[in-house]
Parts: structure tokens; sequence; C-alpha cells
């Protein structure tokens, strides 16, 4: 189940669902909301229109995903190829809209179990990250599956600036955290790194590569890498010489995948065409789980329900969206909020999590209205309900 709330001017509002009701929101489903057809846009073109028709945009990216995704062609093509490669692959990452590590290494949708934060703050103590994490490593292992942690940092090389802000932008800080991570996953799961392997890695956003940390130092970065594509796998071997062989060869695709995609990057570059993405050029905050259809990069900053001070991202997130509407970079007429919480049965689990998810968008809009100065003092929250 996934709820949202739009946090808009009062008029916007009125004007997609009808006059709201005095002292309260309007609950109403997602079919409410026409759909635009997403192909019609580009991305650039989006960011630029009126916050009604991008919320029309996203619910309509999500329907499509939603069907996609259960379709019988991805749901045999992921059988297939979690078949071909059984690691199981998780991601901890910066809320940034810009770091989409799918989409970066052309991996298919749902393979990769994403975690995000503040800057990739996290701490294995935490208690809800904790049970989460060691919940999604036990079903992993129960089914015979080894698990590969991808621990992240991201910087940008063209301005230290369109860097990590949750690190107020020190690079040499946000690495010595993963550090940190790192030895907080060898301290739960073993330092044999037999069934669970932590890896430390690098995101440069202005040409979205890689960059993997080996031992002694040693680093492949795909940016600067000249060697052939076939060979990466072997390069992985020389690089982590303790990482068992089946991790090694399902980790090589998404290499791969990474290095095709700087190159198209690239290209890109050159015809001037990623000067918008390249920016902060989020207009929606997304806090919880579930988050998979959001395979556009920079449209959202995603807050994982992870750190027990839940109101310093979402604080951190909203400065972020303030600071894309005052440098004109999306429209300040208003920003979506939608809070996601995921269950596995019906009754009480989706009972507990509609409830939970309704929490979450009435906290952040709470902790959004007391950011000095509020983004917008006259807003309304409307409650959007999707079922699965």
């Amino acid at each position: 189940c996934a709820i949202a709330v739009s946090i808009l001017p009062r008029e916007k509002i009125n004007g997609l669902l009808g006059r709201a009701p005095a002292g309260g929101g309007t609950f109403c489903s997602c079919s409410r909301f026409a759909t635009l057809g997403a192909e019609a846009w580009t991305m650039g073109d989006m960011h630029r229109r009126p916050i009604g028709q991008r919320i029309e945009w996203l619910f309509d990216l999500a329907k499509r995903h939603g069907e996609e995704f259960r379709g019988p062609e991805a749901s045999l093509a992921r059988e297939r190829y979690l078949a071909r490669h059984p690691t199981a692959i998780a991601v901890l990452k910066c809320m940034d809209g810009r770091i989409n590590i799918p989409v970066a290494t052309g991996s298919p949708t749902g393979i990769l179990m994403p975690f995000r934060n503040l800057g990739g703050m996290f701490d294995l103590g935490w208690p809800h990250l904790g049970e989460v994490l060691s919940s999604h490593v036990m079903r992993m292992v129960h089914a015979g599956r080894r698990v590969l942690l991808l621990i992240t940092y991201h910087f940008a090389k063209g301005d230290p600036k369109r860097g990590c802000a949750g690190f107020h932008y020190d690079t040499r800080a946000a690495m010595e955290h993963t550090r940190d991570i790192y030895t907080q996953v060898e301290a739960i799961f073993g330092r044999g790194h037999g069934t669970v392997y932590p890896l430390i890695c690098g995101f440069e956003t202005d040409e979205e590569a890689l960059i993997v940390h080996g031992s002694g130092g040693a680093v492949l970065d795909l940016a600067t890498y000249e060697g052939a594509a076939d060979a990466l796998e072997g390069e992985l071997g020389a690089l982590l010489p303790d990482m068992p062989t089946q991790v090694r060869a399902d980790l090589a695709p998404l290499l791969r995948g990474n290095l095709a995609h700087v190159a198209a990057i690239r290209e890109e570059n050159a015809r001037g065409a990623r000067l918008l993405d390249i920016e902060h050029h989020e207009w929606a905050l997304c806090l919880g789980r579930g988050f998979d259809f959001l395979h556009t990069p920079n449209v959202a900053l995603i807050v994982g329900p992870y750190s027990p001070n839940l109101a310093e991202p979402i604080h951190k997130a909203a400065t972020i969206l303030r600071s894309n509407m005052e440098a004109g970079r999306i429209p300040d007429d208003g920003l979506l909020v939608l809070a996601s919480v995921p269950y596995d049965d019906i009754g009480v689990d989706r009972a507990r999590a509609e409830l939970k998810a309704r929490f979450l968008s009435r906290f952040a809009g709470e902790v959004i209205a007391r950011a000095p100065p509020p983004l917008d003092p006259t807003t309304l929250a409307v409650l959007v309900s999707a079922d699965p």
C-alpha cells in the first residue's frame, strides 16, 4: 500500500481534486488523477510544468511501471536474470535524486534492494534499519543466496558544490563514513565475507560513473577504465581477491552496464543535453520504502524511514527543494510529499502499513511547516491511497 501527501497551494489542490473540506484533507484513489502520457514530455519540459501536471505525470509513471512490472514478460525476465545471477544485491545510498544505480548500471527493475538516507549516512545500530537489513539478509540466506552490500558515497568532479550536501560537500568525510559502515557490516555478518560481502563504491554524478574500492587502497574507476568490458570480471578478481566467484560474476554485469552508461552520458554531455541532470532539479520528497517505479533520475529526494532522527533528512530535503525553487530550476508553485510503506499480507499487515504511511506523511508535513521559512504558509495536505 502507498499513501501520498500532496503539499500544494490551496488553489492548486482545489483545481486538481475539487474543493477540500475545511480543516481536513481529501482521501481519494490514484485513479482520480488523469494520465497525460509521459512519453509526450521530455524530462526538461516535465520539470518546468505546473505542479498539478507533474503530479499527474508521476502517478502515470507509477501506474505504467506497476503494469509492466507485474506483466508476464518482465516477471519471466527477472526470474531468468536471478537464475543466472543469484547474488542478492542491496545498496546503501544517499537520498539525492541524481543517484539511480539501477539506471546507471542498466539493471532490471526489482533486482537491487535500495536503502536511502541523507548523505548515505547509516548506523546499523539504528533499530529499524538493523531489523530491515537483517531480515532481508536472512531471507536471502534461507533461499541459499549470498548478499552483496554496496556501500556508496557520491561526488561531482565538475564542481564540489554539486556533491553531497549531507556531508557539506566533503567527499573525504563521506568516504570515511562508508568505511565505518563497512566495519559495522563485518561486526554483524562476519569478516570472512563468505555470505555477506560489503563493498565500498563511489558514484560520480556528472558522468554517473562507479568507482569500486578494493583492498590496499586500489580502485577500479569506470570513468577512466580503458580495458574491454569483458575483462571487468577479471579486474574484479585482482581488485577483490576474497570476493566469492559467484558474487564477482554477478557484480560484473552491473559494471559492464555502467561502462556503457558512462559512454552514453558523455555523448549527451557533448551535446549539452544533460545540463539539467547534473544539478539538483528534484520537486518531490519521497518518504519510506517502495519507490522502485522512480527509475527517472532527479525527480525526487528519497528518504528511507531508518534514522531515529527522521526530521533531519526531511528538513534537509525540504531545504534542497526550496533552493531548487529559489534558483528557478523548478517552478515555485508547490511540491509533492509521497509516503510509502510496503506490506506482505492483507488484513493486519496492510492496515498497519496504511497507518504507518499516514503517520509518515503527517510527520513530514509538520517538519516542512516548521522549516524556516516555511515552504508555503498556506498549504493543505491531500492524502492519496494506492492499492498494490
